[in-house]
């Protein structure tokens, strides 16, 4: 990978979780040491490896913190933010897969913008076909909920501000979605986000992402998250579609069966329901902003 211009005007804190990613790490470590500048830094958090990661990782001038045990992506990147260094922070993969020379191209951009993400929308994209279907799927929901086009929904490449993550770090889970979770906070607060076109290398080793299993979460937290940041987004759909099938259903048995049925009133209520839970809870969303 091309070697680009130095952080030199912004500090920043590089974090890399990494699980059993010996065959990477090094390569990506030396990367990041050719384009990270004297006033930066990086850490590694090595998330329980059974594996030589840790020994590399020693070899290079970085910091390393090391979990006991596996604890998940989101958990090891919520432990090296909070003892990074810097207000800027970065976050990457250690499998080699993303254009980490970019990161002072993305840096450049805080200040203007409260995130950057690398989107992986570029001309050499390498998203196993297994995985597309849900991913567009799962975009194009996301994109309904925060009523925005997402580029990239859960990109492991990203720029933002220390303080951004502060504030909604309670939110964040400790698995892959932490950042799913954090690009639907952003965009639900309004927070500025810019997203930067980046290509995405095949990946080195084997791959921690269960698509099926994984799908399902992803799509459970989306709703979680809109539920707690724009629950009308969620519920009045849900209440329309009953009170509209209730009304077709009524004027058919008015005008065709003339007997109006149980099953009409249990739509209406279903549908008055959804609707007043939904107001309810934008309320206290509201209350709690």
């Amino acid at each position: 990978m091309p070697v680009e211009k130095k952080i030199t005007k912004k500090q920043i804190s590089i974090v890399i979780p990494a699980y059993n990613e010996e065959s990477k790490i090094g390569s990506v470590l030396d990367n990041l040491a050719a384009v990270i500048g004297e006033d930066g830094e990086i850490i590694v958090v090595d998330d329980g490896s059974s594996d030589g990661t840790a020994e590399i990782v020693k070899k290079h001038n970085v910091r390393l913190i090391q979990n006991e045990q596996n604890k998940g992506y989101g958990a090891s990147l919520k432990e090296g933010i909070r003892r990074a260094q810097h207000d800027i922070i970065a976050i990457a993969d250690a499998d080699g897969t993303y254009p980490i020379e970019r990161i002072p191209e993305f840096a450049d951009f805080i200040g203007d913008y409260d995130m950057v993400v690398g989107a992986r929308i570029g001309n050499h994209v390498k998203v196993p076909l297994i995985r597309r279907p849900a991913k567009w799927i799962l975009n194009k929901y996301a994109n309904y909920l925060v009523r925005e086009k997402i580029p990239d929904l859960n990109s492991g490449l990203r720029v933002f501000k220390k303080d951004v993550f502060k504030k909604f770090q309670n939110l964040l889970p400790n698995g892959f979605s932490f950042t799913t979770t954090i690009t639907l906070a952003l965009l639900s607060n309004s927070y500025r986000v810019k997203y930067i076109s980046i290509n995405y290398f095949e990946r080195g080793g084997k791959s921690k992402i269960k698509p099926i299993r994984d799908t399902i979460s992803f799509f459970s937290l989306i709703t979680r998250t809109s539920l707690y940041f724009n629950p009308l987004r969620v519920f009045m759909p849900i209440s329309l579609s009953f009170l509209t099938v209730g009304f077709i259903l009524l004027a058919y048995e008015i005008f065709i069966a003339q007997d109006i049925t149980d099953k009409t009133m249990i739509l209406f209520l279903w549908g008055m329901q959804f609707g007043i839970m939904g107001l309810l809870a934008d309320m206290i969303s509201r209350r709690s902003d």
